[in-house]
């Protein structure tokens, strides 16, 4: 019997995310299993969770920072992710390539849109919250940025991804990533190794 689907609850702002992303191939393959991937706005989780990024929560507290950048170099390392690269204008508002996930999704083109934007953050250093960038980035990676812009901006991309991020919130979300195996949730790539197991165990 197939197990079930891994929820990923993402923002391409989330540079874990974007390592859990790089990952999560390796996981599929052991585990048999796949992750299903829902697209969320980070944004407006946070302030239904009454929640901060780690660069605002943290900006006081200088050893914190440094741990959390070793822990970052550690990941990096252990899973050989020589791509990765700080992105220079984070924050970046992610609205618009959010419900540019959302709209991908409706146009058959998620999987690439996802790899794309998160490349284009985290590897290729973009300001992906410039409509000029964003266009110039899918047009690049071979996707259609007029289709997507326009579909990202009807009623029904932006109630799915406003959905979207209520649900996380009201099962207990409050940032990205997070992973839900069944009813179980997880927050954070440190947790991948137990969203492993607990896929196994379903």
């Amino acid at each position: 019997m197939s197990k079930p689907a891994i929820q990923f609850l993402f923002d391409f702002g989330s540079p874990n995310a974007y390592l859990s992303h790089k990952v999560i191939p390796e996981i599929e393959s052991r585990a048999g299993t796949t992750f299903e991937y829902v697209p969320v706005l980070l944004g407006g989780l946070f302030k239904l969770a009454n929640n901060r990024s780690p660069a605002e929560s943290n900006a006081a507290i200088p050893l914190k920072r440094a741990y959390d950048n070793l822990e970052l170099k550690r990941f990096v390392n252990k899973h050989h992710l020589v791509d990765f690269r700080s992105n220079p204008h984070f924050p970046v508002n992610t609205l618009q390539i959010m419900r540019g996930a959302v709209a991908a999704q409706g146009l058959g083109c998620f999987e690439r849109y996802v790899d794309v934007v998160f490349a284009s953050m985290w590897e290729r250093e973009k300001k992906m919250d410039d409509p000029l960038v964003i266009a110039s980035e899918l047009q690049e990676a071979g996707l259609a940025p007029e289709a997507l812009l326009a579909a990202s901006q009807t009623p029904e991309v932006k109630a799915r991804l406003l959905a979207n991020t209520e649900d996380a919130f009201r099962r207990g979300a409050f940032g990205s990533p997070t992973f839900f195996v069944g009813t179980e949730m997880f927050f954070g790539k440190d947790r991948l190794r137990d969203v492993e197991e607990e896929a196994s165990r379903a």
